[in-house]
């Protein structure tokens, strides 16, 4: 395939443009097969979204939203899905578990399906249920078997404070020491991200002390995608259960979690799936474990549909990760997944990112043309981008630390409608996600990046 900087320089050359010109973003667009996408969602305008400074920017705009990373946009479905329920309800009360498109009491059964196929896994391999957290608690309950000489959970260093946090309540639960149990992996010294070798010799090394191993498979603060399918092999060669937090992943790169042999994973929905915030979540445990891991906690909605209004208490609990559910799903976020899945449903994972991997390298090109450290010019503003510059190490997000003051580059970007996500300490997380952003997104946020940072630059 064309690299994204050959394919910029060759549209520029036949619109005998500059590759920085606003014409190549326009040209990108007009030849992008998923650009109909965009239409299902609702994109903010700038006068909604404080605080933006209505003298610097056309407030009927629609923003520049560079933050579906941590909250994907609205599907115009959202509501109609939403307002359908709440009038069934009301019109017919508790009979709505069983009546209607989306009867309450296997409503999210139907949207296993679409969902797997976003994740790379088999339709019973998949569960939507809970919150993100509380399914990897649930999982790791039920994975975590530490013995005296395997007890140890590997995952990256600064992982996200969710998962720390549930991953170190595991250990205490255990009874375990969390400085003897909790293995952590860092970056070199001097560099941004954790090299895949790294991460392969330190299971090679400490595997036989490993019982879990238990990253994020994309990295929240820099980005970097981790190569699972290499990981888990190391961890099964070892012996270690191997899991994923795929909060950054599902929706924005392609996984094969069944075919890479993947134990298990967790994922929110409200992201790159745009459920909306606190979202149904989704949990994966492959189908070799049906049978041989059970859940550690049990409730009603693990019993079989079809013998589940019994009430005998006798648990007949379903195979799988579905017998890892607990209770009945709030109905009304089963509406908003179920819009967002439709869309999904009208591409695939190949073709966003295929499109990502153009949307995001011209980015990361128009960024690297412009802010590039100079040395012969100090005072010039410049952006360092941390996360890795290979594709495939990359989802769609590029996080960015800037010469300036973050806080201050992030403010000013907000006052010219721009919405992105600042990650203490010195972060800027930016987003162009293919469902709904275009080439001519990614050149509004470099024309008002060039802006904001005339602006810090005067004040600093």
């Amino acid at each position: 395939m064309e690299s994204v900087q050959k394919t910029i320089v060759r549209v520029s050359q036949e619109l005998s443009c500059s590759p920085t010109s606003l014409r190549v973003a326009e040209h990108l667009d007009q030849c992008d097969e998923l650009r109909h996408l965009r239409q299902e969602f609702l994109i903010p305008k700038i006068s909604d979204l404080p605080p933006s400074d209505l003298s610097l920017v056309d407030g009927s705009e629609d923003c520049v939203y560079f933050a579906g990373n941590s909250l994907g946009l609205q599907p115009k479905n959202a509501k109609k899905y939403i307002d359908e329920e709440l009038e069934k309800w009301a019109k017919t009360g508790v009979h709505g578990h069983m009546k209607g498109s989306r009867p309450w009491v296997w409503a999210e059964d139907n949207l296993e399906e679409p969902m797997a196929k976003i994740v790379g896994a088999k339709p019973e391999e998949v569960a939507l249920m809970n919150g993100l957290t509380v399914n990897l608690h649930l999982l790791m309950l039920s994975f975590y078997k530490p013995t005296p000489k395997r007890y140890k959970i590997l995952l990256e260093d600064k992982a996200f404070p969710s998962d720390h946090y549930a991953i170190e309540s595991q250990i205490r639960l255990r009874g375990l020491d969390v400085a003897d149990s909790m293995l952590t992996i860092e970056p070199r010294q001097g560099e941004d991200t954790i090299r895949t070798e790294d991460i392969l010799s330190l299971i090679e090394r400490e595997g036989d002390s490993i019982a879990l191993v238990m990253l994020s498979s994309v990295q929240y603060y820099t980005g970097q995608l981790f190569n699972m399918e290499a990981i888990t092999r190391a961890g099964h060669a070892k012996g270690c259960f191997v899991g994923f937090d795929c909060a950054h992943t599902v929706g924005n790169a392609e996984m094969q979690l069944h075919d890479w042999n993947v134990d298990f994973a967790c994922w929110c929905s409200y992201k790159y799936v745009n459920s909306g915030a606190g979202g149904l979540a989704g949990a994966y445990i492959h189908e070799k474990h049906a049978h041989s891991i059970k859940p550690a906690l049990m409730g009603w909605w693990g019993h079989n549909l079809k013998t589940r209004f019994l009430m005998n208490n006798e648990m007949d609990l379903r195979p799988g990760v579905n017998g890892f559910r607990l209770s009945n799903q709030p109905f009304l976020l089963v509406c908003s997944l179920q819009a967002s899945l439709e869309i999904f449903n009208r591409t695939s994972m190949k073709d966003l990112r295929r499109k990502s991997v153009l949307l995001t390298g011209y980015l990361e090109y128009l960024i690297r043309h412009y802010y590039t450290k100079d040395p012969s010019d100090p005072d010039k503003p410049s952006i360092h981008i941390i996360t890795p510059s290979d594709p495939e190490q990359r989802g769609c997000q590029l996080s960015l630390s800037f010469s300036l003051p973050i806080r201050a580059v992030f403010q000013e970007l907000e006052k010219r409608g721009i919405a992105c996500d600042m990650r203490e300490p010195n972060v800027l997380r930016v987003a162009p996600v293919p469902l709904y952003n275009s080439f001519t997104d990614v050149h509004r946020f470099i024309t008002a990046l060039g802006s904001a940072l005339s602006a810090c630059g005067a004040k600093h």
